[in-house]
């Protein structure tokens, strides 16, 4: 197959900043995320500031928004349906949350991936 032949595959970066503090918009990244997921668009879910809390072991089994599945179900399913989840490094150490302590799917980066991520995607959101 030609490289002409080949169908480019869609992609979306979700740029998450609410932890645990606002379980809504905590969850809505990942509520978009699973449904770009199912429509075989690939989905990336950058986590910020307070956001990096939900990548922490054991943290987001804790978080439920009204009206939302819960975000551990929420997150599982994002994770098992191949989305990928990123994680600002230097959040993490401003919080004094080591590698060890976050999901083993957890990506660190710094800001250089958040660019070559905003320059890929067909379409960026922010929560």
């Amino acid at each position: 197959m030609s490289e002409s032949e080949v169908e480019k595959t869609e992609k979306i970066v979700i740029f998450a900043t609410h932890g645990p503090e606002d379980p809504e918009r905590a969850s809505l990244p990942f509520v978009i995320g699973n449904a770009a997921l199912v429509m075989d668009v690939d989905v990336v879910v950058f986590l910020q500031g307070c956001a990096v809390l939900l990548a922490k072991k054991g943290c987001y089994e804790h978080v439920f928004a009204a009206g939302l599945p819960p975000l551990k179900d929420l997150a599982d399913s994002f994770l098992e349906q191949g989305g990928t989840l990123l994680v600002c490094t230097p959040c993490i150490q401003e919080r004094q949350i080591t590698k060890e302590m976050l999901l083993d799917s957890a990506i660190l980066v710094k800001a250089g991936r958040a660019v070559i991520e905003l320059l890929e995607a067909d379409s960026v959101m922010t929560y």
